[in-house]
């Protein structure tokens, strides 16, 4: 029987132009919501690209995104964006290979898993967000998706291709960001500009392909800062899969072209909508103050006061069904596209033709009062919490589709939601926030995505925060990871043979297939090897029956993983018994956001498996990947059900038993056992900066930071050195050991910083994890004295160890340590052991970071003083420097381990880069002013406003000691008008002295020009110094003349008084022996 169809309304078509006059060209949206209003759940409408259906409803929605009747389709304004991303992923038609690469290729990136590794990189980026709204202060109104803009671009090109941006070091906004958006809007308006008005486009389209160099530029240099570095191993991100990945299904890699497509596709994608999302969020919350203290409150509650974690997100329900509902209520994609695979009827009344084109317009249809009710059109973040969203989710499964539809939907989605979730939590535990103007009803800026216009808002630091204490404690946030090491091996009496096991999964961003590989490492200590880890796929007709088989699976909104999809099929057409004797155990992997196919996968196996005379060895694992909590699910199931049931099957492995381990910090050996905060950085240049033998050698090092890791010019880097090799040889000899001799220290691990428990080559232990070089303590004198056999020798000793001026005089004047006592006092027979317990651990040293990361957010360079002078304690041997020496026999291409500290907050730039500053220095002093000065390079390279900038250097002269240290550069900046420079040279022959205008210490250069240095001072200038103590005494003795009179700071106590006054407000001192 013929089913009865009827027409589909629609405003009326033209002659030549069709609809094209029915829809507002400045506001497309507005225009096609009237006429949802007007002809109700779905209309027709003829365009200049052919004609289309637009539907309006729930219903019609779910129907439409049936993949076995629809598909996407790329619409007359996608095939615009083709001209700039070509077959990128977003853009691609269905079937182009160059899709199906990316997309296997790209999904594991943004899995659930390396989605939490990406938590630091955002919460940094948020941070800077967060800092710029704090300094700018209560009163600044804020361009709400400007700098929303500026996040969510940071954020994706940082997590995901590691390419900073830095949107918030500059005032103008990127030139991708311009022209993104206007190739957004040229496309769509492109792909509706009736063919007779082309002519008169022509500027436009200048415009639009310029726009796409500049996109397609800009996505060229991102590749290119990857491709430098050595060997082309960079982070284990986006781009790093680009490059470097294979597709498991075809062996190809992506060729150049689409690696350009799709990091294009990427930044858009990843930034335009996430930034859209957040505005309109933050527009609700504040027109809904109700809804503004609840979610205040969740996030006071659950975080508190200190650094935000990525497992407090989870954590945040309320925040949650705030982003729910601000998508459903304002869908950033407002509309996307699918057309018909086959003749068939919509919803059994409209007749649909192969290959026609629908419009899911979803700002209508997330709204539909069918679902919602009569508050469909109100905002309400409670009907979008867990338990409700569950339950629209099951009645009407079409309800929330902004991230798109099933096989081409968004594969960042989970990216952008905790990248959401982050910032939304941050600003709401700093700040409160006002409208800028209370008069202000939402306008809507309409590209290709829409987000709200000429929105501005005000935000006031919580708590009583000042700006710098807010940075105090977002960069607080930071710190190794720890975790426990589990079943990290299998202990055997010898007497164990390993049986087999076969692990299979499904997974196409990587999740179950890092599960699969953590059950591979913990089978030994279970008495089994995992013979077999692969793919379902790679298991179709074939399951081993003569083992347990262990399936790791999830579902994608219903379907398999890639690599799972043809097991799958084939289980389906199983008829009989196929699969007796095979025993096997299930764990699946899904999402609750789409309740109706919650698990799908995973129980359509299982079922199927036993149906087909499967044996089920226990029940089956199930984890919600919302939750967070993958690993600690799968841990809990595989310890607490699976290998129980794996042993009652099979029988218990005779020989083996797990082995505990103790609680680890995944950084180092070294930096764990020492208990010191540093993670691996990578030497990239070293370089002397002096050139004569006259002075004292300075190096320049520069490194690359570990990733994460963040610093403010004028900060330190804390460097974990090693001993040199003569000290560490010193020991040796003394004990008569051999190099390669191993000791092994047994202890509580808690009451030592050695490594116990292991053989450790000695050289190890003397050269990395104790000090040789300390001066002896009392207490360590008189432990000495125990083990000295010459009475001689013990009164010397007792003499010094009781009188507090000898102690003084002998040993701290002197920097006598043990090994110095040890050789002086041949006498003292000391056990190694005792040895190692008098020597402290060793520690970290900090050094001025001399760079800006305005210049490289991931590099820092240091400059330093290598000490080698002749020993206080014997003359005839030479003291080193410990962490000087070990950082000038650094190479390019070493590694060392190191952590930022941040300096005192009165000793950076000031946030206003107009204010005056003065720094003086002597010799390696320089170093945080070169930062200081690079810094304002670039900030005037970024058109800022800068005060004035005067430097006083000290040296010992360019021609004589060669130690003017970084004249070129200064030279080249002080051209620029970033810095003036007044140089001071100590040793310099008269000849060469004038420069220095015959002053030989900083203090004199100040002196000289003190009219001009009080001058700045009273137009509000910060005064920095740094160098030795005996630089900073004499110039504080100096400045105190210069700004209270020669008289009146010649006085000594008048002098104190003022310093103290105006130290760490307006004088900021860094000195160091």
């Amino acid at each position: 029987m013929a089913i009865e169809t009827i027409p589909v309304p629609g405003p009326r078509p033209l002659p030549f132009v069709g609809n094209i006059f029915d829809i507002d060209p400045r506001s497309p949206l507005k225009s096609t919501l009237a006429l949802a209003e007007k002809y109700g759940e779905i209309y027709h409408l003829s365009l200049p690209y052919g004609e289309a259906y637009v539907v309006n409803t729930v219903a019609l929605v779910q129907e439409l995104c049936d993949e076995s009747r629809y598909q996407k389709v790329v619409t007359a304004a996608l095939t615009q964006l083709r001209h700039g991303v070509h077959d990128g992923l977003f853009t691609a038609h269905n079937g182009e290979s160059a899709w199906g690469i990316a997309h296997r290729l790209l999904m594991p990136a943004f899995g659930p898993a390396s989605i939490r590794t990406m938590f630091p990189e955002m919460r940094e980026v948020a941070a800077q967000l967060a800092l710029k709204w704090a300094r700018h202060g209560p009163d600044t109104p804020i361009v709400v998706t400007e700098d929303f803009t500026r996040l969510a671009l940071d954020t994706i090109a940082l997590c995901s291709m590691d390419f900073r941006f830095n949107s918030f070091y500059h005032d103008k906004m990127h030139p991708f960001i311009d022209a993104m958006t206007d190739f957004l809007i040229e496309g769509g308006v492109r792909g509706v500009r009736p063919w007779f008005l082309k002519p008169f486009a022509r500027g436009a389209e200048t415009k639009f392909w310029k726009d796409i160099a500049t996109l397609r530029d800009t996505a060229q240099d991102v590749v290119d800062a990857r491709k430098k570095i050595k060997g082309r191993v960079g982070p284990n991100d986006l781009l790093g899969a680009m490059l470097d990945g294979v597709d498991p299904k075809t062996g190809e890699k992506m060729t150049d072209s689409s690696i350009i497509d799709n990091l294009i596709t990427f930044l858009i994608a990843g930034h335009e909508t996430t930034s859209g999302m957040l505005s309109f969020a933050f527009y609700e919350l504040i027109k809904h103050p109700e809804a503004y203290k609840k979610a205040q409150k969740e996030v006071d509650d659950v975080i508190g006061r200190g650094p935000i974690t990525v497992e407090h997100l989870k954590k945040l329900p309320y925040i949650t069904a705030i982003l729910r509902e601000t998508l459903r209520y304002s869908p950033t994609i407002p509309m996307t596209g699918v057309e018909s695979l086959k003749d068939q009827v919509l919803a059994g009344k409209y007749a649909v033709k192969k290959s026609q084109i629908f419009f899911l317009q979803l700002a209508a249809s997330h709204k539909d009062p069918a679902v919602y009710g009569e508050t469909a059109n109100e905002w309400d973040p409670d009907r979008m919490l867990d338990e409700s969203f569950e339950r629209f989710s099951r009645e009407h499964p079409g309800f929330w589709k902004p991230f798109g539809n099933g096989m081409r939907g968004c594969i960042g989605r989970a990216f952008a939601w905790q990248e959401a979730l982050t910032i939304m939590a941050m600003l709401l535990q700093n700040f409160d926030f006002r409208m800028h103007d209370e008069t202000y009803t939402l306008q809507i800026q309409e590209t290709l995505t829409v987000k709200p216009k000429d929105f501005y808002m005000h935000a006031s630091l919580r708590h009583g925060l000042t700006p710098h204490q807010l940075e105090q404690a977002l960069s607080g946030g930071s710190g190794n990871v720890k975790t426990v090491a589990r079943n990290v091996g299998a202990a055997s009496n010898g007497e164990g043979t390993l049986r087999s096991l076969s692990i299979l999964y499904g997974s196409n961003t990587g999740t179950c297939e890092t599960l699969a590989q953590r059950l591979a490492m913990d089978a030994p200590s279970h008495g089994y090897e995992a013979t077999v880890i692969k793919t379902l796929d790679a298991a179709t007709e074939k399951l081993p029956k003569d083992q347990p088989v262990v399936i790791i699976t999830t579902s994608y909104e219903g379907e398999p993983a890639d690599n799972a999809a043809e097991f799958v099929s084939w289980l389906k057409t199983l008829k009989g018994n196929e699969l007796d004797g095979i025993s096997y155990a299930i764990f699946g992997c899904g999402h609750h956001d789409w309740v109706s196919t919650f698990h799908k996968i995973p129980k359509l196996v299982d079922k199927t498996l036993e149906a087909r005379g499967g044996d089920r060895l226990c029940e089956t694992g199930l984890t919600d990947v919302a939750q967070g909590e993958m690993f600690t699910d799968f841990e809990q199931w595989e310890d607490e059900v699976l290998w129980p049931a794996v042993e009652a099957k099979f029988g218990p492995v005779e020989g083996f038993h797990q082995q505990d381990s103790l609680e680890v910090q995944f950084s180092t050996p070294r930096a764990s056992t020492l208990r010191q905060d540093v993670k691996e950085a990578v030497v990239t240049e070293e370089r002397l900066l002096t050139t004569g033998s006259g002075a004292i050698p300075k190096k320049h090092l520069e490194v690359v930071l570990p990733r994460g890791m963040s610093y403010r010019a004028g900060d330190y880097l804390a460097v974990l050195p090693i001993n040199p090799k003569e000290s560490v040889a010193r020991v040796m000899r003394r004990f008569n050991l051999a190099w390669d001799s191993h000791v092994t220290v047994s202890g509580d691990t808690k009451k030592t910083t050695l490594p116990t428990g292991i053989p450790v080559p000695v050289h190890e232990v003397l050269g990395s994890y104790v000090e040789l070089s300390q001066p002896a303590t009392k207490r360590g004198i008189q432990t000495l004295i125990r083990y000295t056999s010459f009475d001689a020798d013990k009164a010397n000793l007792s003499s010094v160890a009781s009188d507090p001026d000898l102690y003084t005089s002998t040993i701290i004047a002197s920097r006598l340590s043990v090994l110095d006592l040890l050789d002086r006092y041949p006498s003292i027979q000391i056990p190694f052991g005792v040895l190692l317990s008098l020597l402290p651990p060793m520690r970290v040293r900090q050094y001025s970071i001399s760079s800006s990361p305005l210049a490289s957010p991931s590099k820092a360079t240091l400059t330093f003083s290598l000490l080698d002078a002749p020993s206080l304690a014997n003359p005839a041997r030479r003291h080193v420097g410990v962490a000087t020496s070990y950082l000038s026999d650094l190479k390019k291409g070493d590694r060392l381990y190191v952590a930022v500290k941040p300096s005192h907050i009165s000793f950076h730039l000031p946030s206003d880069s107009a204010k005056p500053i003065v720094m003086i220095g002597a010799g390696a002093g320089i170093a945080p002013f070169r930062g200081f000065i690079q810094e304002r390079a670039e900030q005037m390279a970024a058109d800022k406003s800068l005060g004035k900038a005067l430097l006083f250097f000290g040296c010992r002269g360019p021609k004589v000691a060669g130690d003017d240290v970084y004249r070129e550069e200064l030279d080249n900046w002080e051209k620029q008008g970033v810095v003036e420079v007044k140089r001071a040279f100590s040793r310099e022959a008269a000849e060469h002295a004038e420069e220095a205008k015959d002053c030989k210490y900083v203090g004199d250069r100040v002196w000289l020009v003190r009219e001009e240095v009080k001058k700045l001072w009273d137009e509000g200038a910060t005064v920095y110094v740094c160098g030795s103590r005996a630089v900073g005494d004499g110039v504080k003795a100096v400045l105190a003349k210069v700004v209270l009179g020669e008289e009146t700071g010649g006085n000594e106590e008048e002098a104190k008084k003022w310093f103290e006054d105006v130290r760490n407000i307006r004088v900021a001192v860094d000195v160091f022996d």
